[in-house]
Parts: C-alpha cells; structure tokens; sequence
C-alpha cells in the first residue's frame, strides 16, 4: 500500500521518464526514485483514524456571533456532530453543552482511501466570550478546545493578528518552527493569516498532514484566513490547472465572493477592520477571472465603511526581484488600492521581506509587505520601490489594530524585532 502510494503521488516523474528512457532504464529510475522517498525524511502518511484530526477554525459568518470548524476522519463515520459550551473554567465540560449535526464530504487522495471531512458552523454566540468545543461521533472525540468570539461588528477594541508567508517547504521540519514562535509570540491573536503556498505540490496529502502537523493545536483555537498560492494549483487528469481539492475540504470559508470563485475570493469583517481575499494565481493567468476579481473588489471596496482595510493575496504587486513581475496585478488592481484608500496589501510568493508604498505612490495609497515564514529562499536584487528588505530569514509579522492605529511588527524567528512601523488615522 505504501509502495502504490508513492508511486501514485509521484506518477509525473513516471510519465516524464516515459517519454524520456528504454523501458529498462524506466524501471530503474521508477525503483531508485520510490527507495530514495522510502528512505528520505518526506514520506510520513499522516493517514485518517476513527479519531477527528486536522481541527480547524475559519469564519464562513460574523465572527463576533458564530465560529466554523472542520475537521479529518477516516471515511465512513456516521452520527458526526460537534459540541460547544461557554467557558467556565470548571471540569464539568458534560454538562450544559449545545450539540450541532455536521456537514460532511469525502476526497479521494490516491491509493484507494477516502477520507472524510466534516464542517460545523456554530451560531448565535456572544460577542467577545470565550467557548469551548470539540468534535466527533459520540465514541471517538478530539479534544476540548478554546476560542474567542470578536468583539461586536464595528468595534474599536483592540486586538492583534498574525501574518505569515510563504511556508512550502519542510513543514514539519522547518516551518513548524516559524508558526509556533508566532503563537508563542502573540498567544492572544485573533487569527492568522496565511498569503498562499501554504505546500509545495498540490493535491499531496502529504504535504496537507506535515502543515497540520507543525502548526499543531494552534489552528484549532485562532481561527485563519488562508488565501491560495500557485502551489495550491494542480494538473488534474485533462491538465487543467485546478485548485487542489483540500482547499475547499478542509476550509470552510464566507461565501461573499464573485459566482465561480468562491473557493478562494471572500471578504471578512472583523470589528472595524475588513479583510479582503483574492486569488492572485487566477488573477496573473487568466484575463476573465482577473476582470471578475476586479469587478467585485471595487463593489466591496465601494460599499466597505470599516475603518481599515486590508488586501491579501499571493503574487506581489510589486516583486523583490527584477526577474519577476507581475504586471496584470499592478495595472488592474493598484488603481483600485489607491483610489479607495487601503491601508496594507499582504503578499508572499518571492520568499524574500519587502516593505514599501511603491513609485510615485499617493498619500493615501496601502503600504506593501511581501514576507516569508518558510525555509526555501530567493534573492532580492530590486530597489525600485523596498524601503526595507531582507533574504535568507525566516519571518513572522504581528499586526495590532487599534480606533487610530495599525502597527505592524516584524520579527525573526529568535523573536527579535527586525521592522515595524504605524498607520494613523
């Protein structure tokens, strides 16, 4: 079984060698790449049990009045439910909880196993209090976990979040690092924001399991809003270029986007600030989808009256590198950026730290960021717009939000600060 899945996780590198080699040569290629994965440090399974796995926090409603949480089991699982209780620090977690029947679906990952993914929106909660929950099917239970609602819609209470780029690479290894200094960091955030390439190959189970794996419990009490990167896209069986299907299996996220986008493109109001999500990838390859993402940005935009805005995406509107540039994101949306007035655009893709306003930009115009938290590196040899920048460093950003501030820090993995800086309105 594991020989097959290796094969069948792997079956680019056979049809490559198919059109490349003698049969012979084919067969000991195939042998020596499958021992090579076999004996390397990047073939844990991370298979499903009867046990949820993978708990994750998203918003897909108001997040000061509800909570959505998903999770992993081994396929098939009946009577899937959730239970969710206020906080009372006592142990009698029991008693007086609410009980909530789970959506659920499969997804085939190769080999012949299914698993199951379920997801629970948790309604009529109360603004700023902290619940417990946990999920199962009445034998089989994760943990209990704690999260926080948000203060009432429009609230200029204080709160902070983190921001992370690129992981990618060496997730259980190396990224894991990265995410739990964060959480040590600010322990407190009220959700973690991820700017796509979250694993290296789409549609590699894998590679899913070692992200849950470093990030551990932390996702299953902040909730995150992730937005997918060219990494997160795949060549299905006719070669199209397709979202891997974890993405919407595992993230259970608003459903305010454009018709036919709705997978990735959203936006989230948190008190006084709204988050808006865009697929960059759809955006630098595909001129329809990039006219659709537009369109609705500005409606959003136009009808927004949150006190601070930020963007997020994947590809940066300006790069850190002259070799890299993606044009269609500068000339299509910047305008927009600065016409409606958004303070912070977060971006990852070129594995380097960048922060600036951009040539000749306007008063009001965002400010930048391009960030890395993984370990794969790039060089950065454009000064055409950085008023900071660094390479081969890996990095997390805490962003606090107050009635007349943003203040973004940046800081290094041994937690020193290396950049910050403030907007004032």
């Amino acid at each position: 079984m594991r020989l097959l899945s290796l094969l069948e996780t792997y079956n680019f590198h056979m049809k490559i060698t198919a059109f490349s080699f003698p049969s012979f040569l084919r067969v000991a290629c195939t042998l020596f790449f499958v021992t090579w994965l076999h004996f390397s440090g990047h073939s844990q399974e991370f298979a499903p049990s009867e046990f949820p796995d993978r708990v994750t926090l998203t918003w897909s409603a108001d997040p000061a009045t509800s909570q959505t949480v998903t999770w992993r089991t081994a396929g098939p699982v009946k009577n899937v439910v959730a239970q969710i209780r206020l906080e009372d620090s006592t142990p009698h977690t029991d008693k007086a909880f609410k009980e909530y029947g789970a959506e659920s679906r499969t997804l085939e990952v190769g080999a012949g196993r299914t698993d199951a993914y379920h997801h629970v929106v948790f309604r009529d909660l109360k603004p700023a209090t902290i619940y417990i929950y946990r999920v199962g099917d009445g034998e089989n239970w994760s943990e209990w976990f704690q999260f926080r609602t948000a203060d009432a819609a429009g609230s200029t209470a204080d709160f902070s979040f983190i921001y992370l780029g690129d992981g990618q690479n060496d997730l259980k290894s190396r990224w894991s690092r990265a995410i739990r200094q964060a959480f040590r960091h600010q322990p407190d955030a009220r959700f973690i924001i991820h700017t796509g390439d979250l694993i290296n190959r789409g549609n590699t189970d894998r590679e899913w399991g070692e992200w849950h794996y470093a990030s551990s419990f932390i996702h299953s009490m902040i909730p995150i809003i992730p937005a997918p990167g060219n990494h997160e896209f795949y060549r299905n069986e006719k070669e199209e270029s397709v979202l891997d299907p974890h993405w919407e299996a595992q993230f259970t996220l608003p459903k305010n986007g454009p018709e036919g986008h709705q997978d990735a493109v959203f936006y989230t109001d948190y008190q006084n600030l709204r988050i808006i999500t865009l697929n960059s990838q759809l955006i630098v390859r595909d001129e329809a989808s990039r006219e659709v993402q537009a369109q609705w940005l500005e409606k959003v935009l136009q009808e927004n009256r949150q006190k601070w805005t930020v963007v997020m995406f994947h590809h940066p509107v300006y790069s850190t590198a002259k070799n890299r540039d993606n044009e269609a994101l500068r000339e299509r949306l910047k305008p927009l950026f600065d016409q409606y007035g958004v303070d912070l655009v977060l971006q990852g893709h070129d594995h380097t730290y960048a922060r600036g306003k951009g040539p000749d930009a306007p008063v009001n115009g965002p400010v930048y960021l391009v960030s890395v938290s993984g370990p794969k590196m790039y060089a950065s040899d454009s000064d055409r717009w950085m008023e900071v920048a660094l390479t081969q460093t890996q990095l997390y950003q805490v962003i606090h939000v107050s009635e007349h501030e943003m203040a973004l820090k940046t800081y290094k993995l041994t937690g020193e600060l290396f950049d910050s800086f403030k907007l004032v309105k």
